[in-house]
């Protein structure tokens, strides 16, 4: 199919919608992610706005409010005055008057965007939806029902987890994820902003793939005084964000700030019981809820340690934005609106180092494509571990985060193959070529014997290292197996 140009990437999602209108049968499409990652815009883009119906839910205004305003957009898409209905019973009612004066064989595109806002308190939206995709719509063949939302609890829990008669009504749910680098580097191309890579991923490591924070960036500006404009300026906008982020998306939202905040301290990433224990609450179906929403929303990965059981599975913060805005920005009380620019050397790479290693973790498909794995089964996971014996790796300098309290080692990635290896990637941010020494080397081979002992594992292993420039080339490289560069992160 021809893609709309106007859409940065987003071709699987687009495809899914080709396929819902061709199909011969009535469809039911839910459109859901977190805020700001661009899910009105693919459908009005798709679709160029035309609607046979499109009406959009206000944040916190009442049922009357939300029906006033349905009943603004029926009269116009019907040409046709009608009282404002009395309840959602009604409204539906009156819908479905309007698009029973077309064919039957006529196609007809529905649009209800932030549908969670107009399930307010007591309004029985939910029920008299069911009524209207029961009852008739679900037996129009032409038929296309469109529903967004960002409220990904609502989304999930409420209409795609219905127990009641819409299970299982949904016929097509799209979760749309944020933006790869390759993404990053054509939406920023389409705005005028034809940056270096190096930058694109230094812009990724701050924003994240999310549209909306991208669309802010401007081409005058440089990326570091872009940042302090965004961030710590005067009328900083992504300062105020966060928090109607969370409040937008998450009914209790101060649960859900409490455990991100908790996971950004601890960024190897912390167990489910040990979460509950850090924000002192027994809850734990509540914080399962949490834990699984806000994977849902791009905020949190889950991944388990090599060769650890079930209960043992990690929750890391991967989320771009969120992790910058609590590192850097949240308990912020200076007033310098260039903090960013003017930030020691020091700290911006300390903060570059680990935003990097977020980056591969998001991109670990494209890790494996490099690796020319990309068709063979395999499975990703994280190790630490303490060496057996008396003799404690070497840690030259300190210079590797991969030590546990100096007595063990720990990999953040590990890829283990259906062909019999595993890939220890191992990711360095730099600015230039990154140079391994000897000691480093030595390091890399110690580590690699601590693993293989504590797993007990026959493959073979092969050290990867994931560097933006590759490395310098010498002597020491040639313990490496597989070298990955910042070209291959922004591949497809």
């Amino acid at each position: 199919m021809e893609y709309n140009t106007k859409i940065i990437g987003r071709e699987h999602e687009q495809d899914i919608l080709q396929h819902c209108v061709e199909s011969p049968r009535a469809e039911f499409i839910a459109v859901y992610g977190r805020r700001r990652i661009g899910k009105t815009y693919l459908v009005k883009q798709y679709f160029a706005d035309a609607f046979d119906f499109y009406t959009s839910g206000i944040y916190k205004v009442s049922r009357t409010e939300q029906l006033k305003q349905w009943q603004v957009q029926l009269n116009r898409y019907s040409g046709k005055k009608r009282s404002r209905p009395k309840d959602w019973f009604e409204a539906f009612d009156q819908l479905r008057d309007y698009l029973e004066t077309r064919s039957g064989d006529e196609k007809l595109i529905l649009f209800i965007d932030e549908i969670p806002w107009l399930d307010t308190p007591k309004s029985g939206f939910l029920r008299a939806l069911e009524v209207f995709w029961n009852s008739w719509a679900a037996d129009r063949p032409g038929l296309k029902l469109i529903v967004c939302g960002s409220a990904t609890t609502w989304m999930t829990n409420k209409l795609l987890g219905d127990k009641g008669g819409l299970h299982n009504r949904v016929t097509r749910p799209i979760h749309l994820a944020p933006f790869s680098l390759n993404e990053t580097e054509r939406y920023l191309k389409s705005i005028n902003l034809d940056w270096s890579r190096s930058e694109v991923m230094d812009a990724y490591m701050i924003l994240g793939g999310t549209p909306y924070y991208l669309s802010m960036l401007r081409p005058e500006l440089s990326l570091r005084q872009n940042i302090d404009e965004l961030f710590f300026g005067q009328d900083a906008v992504l300062k105020s964000e966060y928090e109607f982020m969370f409040r937008s998306l998450f009914k209790t939202s101060h649960i859900y700030r409490r455990v991100v905040e908790c996971l950004s301290s601890k960024l190897k990433g912390l167990t489910r019981s040990e979460i509950m224990s850090e924000i002192k609450t027994e809850e734990s179906g509540m914080i399962t809820e949490v834990m699984d929403n806000l994977e849902k929303c791009d905020f949190i990965r889950r991944y388990k340690a090599f060769g650890k059981k079930q209960r043992d599975i990690l929750y890391q913060l991967t989320d771009m934005y969120t992790l910058f805005y609590l590192r850097f920005v949240k308990d912020y009380k200076g007033m310098n609106e260039n903090a960013w620019s003017t930030m020691s050397d020091g700290k911006r790479n300390v903060w570059s180092g680990y935003a990097f290693e977020q980056v591969c973790l998001l991109h670990v498909n494209q890790i494996k494509k490099a690796l020319g794995i990309a068709g063979i089964a395999s499975d990703v996971c994280a190790w630490s571990g303490i060496p057996k014996g008396n003799r404690a790796p070497l840690n030259p300098n300190q210079m590797q985060r991969g030590t546990v309290d100096g007595k063990g080692a720990q990999i953040d990635l590990v890829i283990d193959r259906g062909d019999k290896v595993m890939n220890l990637c191992e990711m360095k941010y730099s600015t230039s070529r990154y140079e391994v020494t000897k000691d480093y080397s030595e390091w890399l081979k110690e580590r690699r014997e601590i693993f293989r002992k504590d797993t007990g594992t026959n493959k073979t292993l092969h050290l990867t290292l994931v560097s933006p420039y590759g490395v310098v080339s010498g002597k020491n490289t040639s313990i490496l197996q597989n070298i990955i560069t910042m070209d291959d992160l922004f591949e497809r």
